[in-house]
């Protein structure tokens, strides 16, 4: 957050709640928005947490289920990419809906203008 944004406000006679509320907050959604896909992504794709903490099946994350998929003598393929593709979906989706929120949010501090 630049310096020069909060010391714009209070030039013009913001007090400390109307800078937060008219500055900060609205500049600060994109990185918000980032933080909170990552942290989805993370949590999404847990696999360590699922195979040693969690013993019941029905509790399991989507990765832990995936990985009971496979077969010990033949894998079945088509089960394998089916799984995967459904256990993508709910991050591409996340993606999808917020990328542009996304893109503002890496992108920010990264051009002068």
């Amino acid at each position: 957050m630049p310096t020069e944004l909060v010391e714009a406000g209070k030039i013009d006679g913001a007090g400390l709640w109307g800078i937060y509320r008219t500055i900060i907050v609205p500049l600060s959604g994109p990185a918000f928005v980032v933080a909170a896909i990552w942290q989805f992504t993370s949590i999404w794709n847990d696999f360590l947490f699922g195979v040693t903490v969690t013993s019941d099946p029905e509790v399991q994350p989507i990765t832990v289920a995936l990985n009971n998929l496979a077969g010990s003598f033949v894998v079945e393929w088509n089960v394998q990419m089916g799984g995967a593709l459904l256990a993508a979906l709910p991050t591409l989706v996340v993606y999808a809906v917020l990328g542009r929120y996304f893109m503002r949010g890496l992108m920010a501090g990264s051009l002068k203008g």
